[in-house]
């Protein structure tokens, strides 16, 4: 493609160094679309005919066939995909195939293409969500009654309905949708026809080439669109804190899942054993969810990294940005659903959330109480700590305590003291909008459920 200003071929190392076809023949299905709407564009300023066009689009939909069948025959010449392509088209329909990169550039080429295929896997990605905040939803309205301790620190704090814990990484998940969504709108800038640098002098029509390829407008500058890759570290970004939340997700599963906790039980098909210890059931799964976390910010790392250091415009680094990219978007493919599949299918145990939980976690109801009658919250807060110090001491519940203990604690503290310690009253007191209350939960599924049906 470039050889006539050059008297010697290109050393045999660097030509394996050089060389891209390994990894962005995936691009193929982006490339000849590309390609196919570049054909359109130059027969509209007469590049070439309508025949000769028909003979374009023709070729480079047998070629298409051909990758699709896995049937393509590579050649040691195919430096990358846009050259395999190019060559192939070459074969099959003679000289005319070398009219079609007029005007055009690897460089607005490979931009191109890299933007088509990210657009396609946001939208892969963002189905994948919906998937898995699917499996959330029904799991937690199938069990929206269910009481758990909740933790900070990872220690014991509050009730909460485990609807409303499993519910909080809907959230997550939801701002992680809106991210990839935010993304597509700056990927779907088309840089076909900025050339190498420059622009072309043939009139390109880009609107036409921004319309025929879904792109939502042109990009402003041709310096600029050759070399951006912005779209490429937003995804990275929105598949490394996605990889954080499911990571997130993985960690409390692999806790809950354990002898200790004994919350939930994961599905055979979601869980290994050991190969020395017959009694082992590994969340294989879910631990998997946090290691591929690691995997998916070094993908970020890395592009960041190449780009930190470039001049502007197009350089030869930024073939190194693909491997990163499609190792995230194949990360997130084999990961969401099975992160999805253990959700859905995990057994939820009631009894031993119930057993798991505690009087002391009422002591917040019990300075609430004392708020109730008049008491400064600070010095509510004081009392109930007295009280909860006075149960640890003598090795019984905070319930367990008499009415007369409370009252040398404070005076305030009435015969119905007792009643702050109802688990389920803690629980419905808390029906603030986007609290653990049960009717706040139940509007909380159900606000889900409506967002969830439309992506």
């Amino acid at each position: 493609m470039w050889g006539g200003r050059f008297s010697k071929s290109i050393d045999d190392a660097f030509a394996r160094l050089n060389a891209s076809f390994g990894f962005d023949w995936r691009l193929y299905d982006a490339d000849i679309r590309g390609s196919i709407a570049y054909a359109k564009a130059l027969a509209r300023v007469g590049i070439v005919s309508e025949t000769e066009r028909d003979t374009l689009m023709d070729g480079l939909t047998r070629v298409k066939a051909e990758f699709d069948a896995r049937k393509f025959e590579t050649k040691a010449t195919d430096e990358d995909i846009h050259t395999a392509v190019e060559r192939r088209l070459g074969e099959l329909v003679g000289t005319v195939a070398g009219k079609l990169h007029t005007g055009r550039s690897r460089n607005d080429q490979v931009a191109t293409d890299t933007r088509l295929f990210v657009l396609t896997a946001i939208r892969n990605t963002q189905y994948a969500i919906r998937a898995l905040q699917s499996a959330i939803v029904q799991k937690a309205e199938q069990h929206s009654d269910v009481l758990m301790p909740g933790y900070t620190h990872m220690q014991r704090a509050q009730l909460v309905l485990f609807a409303h814990w499993l519910m909080s990484f809907f959230w997550m998940l939801q701002r992680d949708l809106e991210r990839f969504g935010d993304a597509a709108e700056r990927t779907a800038v088309l840089p076909l026809g900025a050339g190498a640098i420059a622009g072309n002098t043939i009139g390109t029509d880009r609107e036409f080439l921004a319309r025929e390829l879904g792109f939502r407008t042109i990009s402003a500058n041709s310096i600029d669109a050759v070399s951006d890759r912005d779209f490429i570290a937003e995804f990275l970004f929105d598949a490394a804190l996605l990889g954080v939340h499911l990571s997130r997700l993985g960690e409390d599963l692999v806790l809950y899942s354990s002898a200790e906790f004994g919350f939930v039980t994961m599905d055979d098909a979601y869980a290994t054993g050991s190969s020395l210890m017959p009694q082992k059931k590994n969340p294989d799964a879910m631990e998997l969810a946090r290691g591929k976390a690691a995997r998916l910010i070094g993908d970020l790392t890395t592009l960041l990294t190449l780009l930190k250091g470039l001049p502007s415009s197009y350089d030869k680094d930024l073939q190194e940005d693909k491997e990163p990219l499609f190792d995230a978007v194949d990360t997130l493919d084999a990961l969401l659903p099975v992160v999805a599949g253990v959700v859905r299918t995990m057994r939820v145990n009631r009894d031993k959330m119930r057993d798991a939980l505690d009087t002391a976690m009422l002591a917040t109801d019990l300075a609430d109480y004392l708020v109730r009658r008049g008491m400064p919250f600070r010095e509510a807060h004081r009392n109930a700590g007295e009280a909860v110090k006075l149960a640890e001491t003598r090795g019984v519940e905070l319930s367990e305590l008499s009415a007369a203990d409370y009252q040398k604690i404070a005076p305030e503290f009435g015969a119905d003291v007792k009643d702050v310690f109802d688990f389920g009253q803690s629980v419905a007191s808390r029906e603030i909008a986007g609290g653990t209350g049960p009717n706040a939960v139940r509007a909380q599924i159900a606000a889900a459920k409506q967002i969830a049906n439309v992506l």
